[in-house]
Formats: structure tokens, sequence, C-alpha cells
């Protein structure tokens, strides 16, 4: 067959035209790969289809081998929660206890504790890096005795749940790569984010909602605010419809989710059969993969209006549940909503749920921003867990609490016993999890007197990555898209491991 014989517009075919021969061969070349990448593509295209369709992944297995149906093994989570604290919680007004830094008011850290760290720009010019002891105290609470600090007096009543990591390490030194690696497993924005590997590995619990959501919450003070965007839930290389939906505080939850006045819905199902017919012709003449997927998103997109509504519709919540959460639950995109709309996203089948809290990013005048913050989040956060737990859904449900990296014992800019400022610190910082085949009540990592340097057991951020997806019942390894010519994975290339001491 010649490679233009299907030619279907109007007019004359190019061959036909008074060009070039040398031209006219370069447009045979570019339709002759044109028609071929089509028609390869029809086969790739049908199997997303397929795969959209079944909400399941054939995911590749390492080193070439054929597709892997998922999950690769029995799941102890079905779905996640993730509460992601953006600029960086210190560890110290949180989970790491160091009781010996009271003595060491405003001493130097010493140098061979340091040792030689790269600092930022923010601190490597001052003359001295004088400690700062907490002015908040801890207590240990529950059967774990686990140590919190008195500014989370909720979260502390739930700690029995939590497996605290104390030895969590990045690569990264500033806010923007710090937050990418966590959420991408790299530093370079471009990358798919953990919800949309979640996406594509396992599929959707409930076809009528996005498999991947994101709420970004409101702040109670304004500070250093770190920057949130799309990148931090892109599907990356992957298809977009594994991206995440970011549900809004005010209008529409989703932008144009309701119809335009004078369109019904009858009238809207018909626009999307046309659209969806028209690219199904697409599909069937140039076979790119990604025309299924805008069919899927269309109608996902029709679905949502019907859904997203019931969701975010929290009128028949009891006042019982409204005390729970806090006084700013009422309050549409703040933490405390947040958290409660995680909890209905859970019971509904939301695969991944993430909700970003800014503002800790505390360089100076950290006492009372710290305080301001972990009351904003103490409470909810307590709730969110006793509300899974007493609905049955925490079992299955993995909740993940944590920031990119942690800060210094030593105070940037000046120090007093009441006010004080913490740099960025990669070299070790604390998180915890819960729910979801997570030992409760377990602490993994211990760090130096100084919450400096990492002494028993480091977690690099990729571990906790890769121990996320275990709990999911995905294998990191096997789990990979070709993309650039390299297997890409959620947790890169360096080597990663399962926390296995985590595991309930």
């Amino acid at each position: 067959m010649h490679p233009c014989s299907d030619f279907s517009g109007e007019g004359p075919s190019p061959l036909d035209l008074p060009i070039p021969a040398a031209l006219k061969q370069q447009w045979l070349d570019l339709a002759t790969r044109r028609q071929f990448l089509g028609r390869s593509g029809k086969v790739l295209g049908w199997a997303g289809l397929a795969k959209l369709m079944t909400g399941n992944a054939m995911a590749s297995g390492g080193g070439g081998d054929h597709g892997v149906l998922l999950p690769h093994y029995a799941p102890k989570a079905k779905r996640a929660i993730y509460l992601f604290m953006a600029g960086a919680p210190s560890q110290f007004e949180t989970w790491d206890y160091k009781p010996e830094l009271a003595k060491r008011f405003d001493q130097d850290l010493p140098e061979s504790v340091r040792g030689g760290q790269v600092l930022t720009g923010m601190t490597a010019s001052q003359s001295r890096f004088p400690i700062a002891p907490s002015i908040y105290g801890f207590q240990q609470h529950g059967q774990a005795g686990h140590w919190v600090n008195e500014l989370f007096p909720h979260t502390s009543k739930v700690s029995d749940e939590f497996a605290i990591m104390k030895s969590l390490h990045t690569d990264a030194i500033n806010h923007e790569p710090a937050i990418l690696l966590a959420n991408s497993g790299n530093m370079v924005p471009g990358k798919a984010s953990i919800g949309s590997w979640i996406s594509y590995g396992l599929g959707s619990m409930n076809e009528d909602l996005p498999t991947f959501v994101v709420l970004t919450s409101k702040l109670p003070i304004f500070t250093n605010i770190q920057a949130l965007s799309s990148r931090l839930w892109s599907s990356g290389f992957l298809s977009p419809e594994h991206a995440g939906v970011a549900l809004r505080s005010g209008g529409d939850p989703v932008i144009h989710l309701s119809n335009p006045k004078g369109v019904s819905r009858e009238l809207r199902r018909a626009m999307i059969d046309g659209v969806n017919d028209m690219n199904r012709q697409l599909h069937e003449r140039i076979g790119d993969p990604e025309t299924n997927a805008r069919i899927a998103q269309y109608e996902m997109a029709f679905r949502m209006q019907a859904s997203v509504p019931e969701l975010t519709d929290l009128s028949n919540e009891p006042e019982s549940i409204w005390q729970m959460y806090g006084p700013r639950a009422k309050e549409p995109g703040t933490y405390a909503y947040n958290c409660l709309m995680a909890r209905r996203m859970a019971e509904r089948g939301v695969r991944f749920t993430q909700i970003f809290h800014r503002g800790w990013d505390l360089h100076t005048n950290l006492p009372a921003g710290m305080k301001t913050l972990a009351e904003d989040v103490d409470q909810p956060t307590a709730a969110l867990i006793a509300d899974l737990k007493q609905r049955g859904l925490l079992d299955d449900t993995l909740v993940v609490w944590g920031g990119e990296f942690g800060r210094t014992v030593y105070s940037q800019g000046g120090l007093t016993k009441e006010n004080y400022g913490r740099d960025h610190h990669p070299r070790c910082f604390s998180m915890w999890m819960a729910g979801g085949g997570v030992k409760p009540g377990m602490v993994y990592g211990e760090t130096d007197d100084f919450s400096y340097n990492i002494v028993k057991d480091p977690m690099h951020i990729r571990d906790l990555n890769a121990t996320i997806l275990h709990l999911l019942g995905i294998d990191h390894e096997k789990l990979t898209f070709k993309f650039q010519g390299l297997e890409q994975k959620l947790t890169g290339v360096e080597p990663a491991k399962v926390v296995k001491e985590l595991l309930a």
C-alpha cells in the first residue's frame, strides 16, 4: 500500500502538487513514520483503555519482564492519606526529645558534631552556632510511652497508633528540591508524584471519584510560605488521568464542575458522547494512546458532577464530629475541614488523599509560629486517626505525617531563652505513620544528643516511599515505566529499601 493512499483531505494529494522531488521524498518518509506510529499506537491505546475500564494496572516487572498484575502481593493498606507539612516542622518541637540540650543553652555547637556540613546561605556566614533548646516540654504518653511535645496535646492521645521515625534523611538542603524529592522521588520537576504512581499501579476503588485527590489548607498565620503547585501532584511521564485532582475550598470544588446556565445534565451527556465519538474516530486514524485517556477523563468528569457534590456536602455530619475535628472544621479549606474530607474520601474509596499544610519554615520567631501551627493541625490530625479507627477504617488506611527535612539545633540569628529560629537540616528529621499495616507504638532510628546526626538505623526518604508502596502491596522495584530510555521508578536509581521493622 502506498503510504499516502489513505489521504482523505479535500483537493489533490500532496504527491500531486508541483513540489521538488527532495521535499516530496521527505514528506513520504514522514508519512510512512506517522502511519507506522499510528498503527502501533492503537495497540498501546486499547491496552490503556482496557486498564482504565478494569481499574487494574499492568506495571512492568523489573529488568523488562512481562507485565505483572498489581498489587504484587496482599496489601496491608487499601488506601493512604498523606499529611504533608510543607516547610519542614522542627523535630525539637514535635517528636525528638533531647533533654540534655537544656544544659547547653547558647553554647556553640561543637565542630565535631557539625562535621563541616555545607550550610544554607542563611547561616553559612554566622560566626557562632548557638544551641537553642526548645522552650516547650515533652511528656510520655500511652502504653507505647512515646515522647510527644506539649504543643500536641490531642495528637498525644492517639500516639499509641504511631510508628515514629526519627532517623529520616534527605539529599536536599533547600525546600523546592526537597519537597520534590519527597513527593516524586526526584529533585528535578517533571517526574510522577507518589499519588500518581499509586494510581498507575493500583487503579481506582471508586469509578465515580478520582483515584488521587489533593487538598491544600488555609493558614491561620502568614509566615514563610512554601509555594505549592501541581508539580507536586503531577503525573509526569505517566498518563494524565493519574495526576492528582485538586479540590478547591470555594466555588465549585473542581473548576467547571457545574454545567453552565441552560445546559442540562442530559445535554451535557449528549455533548460528551459527541466529543468522545470524535475522539474514538481520531484514535482509529492516529492511534495515540492519550486519546483514550482523554475519553476516560471526560467520562470521569461527568460522573464527578454527581459524586463530588455528595462528597463535599457535610451537612449530615453530626455535631459530635464537628466538635471532634475542632473549631475550624466548618470553614472550607482549613486543615480541620480537609481532615474531615479525607475521612469521607477514605469511606468512599479514594485511593490516595494528600493534604498540604504550609508555614513550617520558621527561621525566626519559631516558638510563636510553632505554637500557632501546632494548634492548627493538632486536634484535626488526632480526630482523623480516631475517626478512622471508630469506623473500622484505620486498619486498612495508611496515614503519614511529616515534611521535607528537619531543623537545626542551633539558632539562626539572635537567641534568647524565649525566642529563636532554626535553619534547614537534611541530615535527620522525624515523621510518623499509623494504621494500614504499620507496627503501632514503635520508634525507628535514633539521633545524637543534638538531633544533628543519625546514630542508629538511618532511613532515607526513598526508603519511606518504598515502605509506603510496600504497605499498599507494591514492590517498588517492579513498579516501573519506561521513559527516556530508563525504567523510571518512584524510588529512583539509587538504592532504596522497605523498612520491615515498621511493618506489623
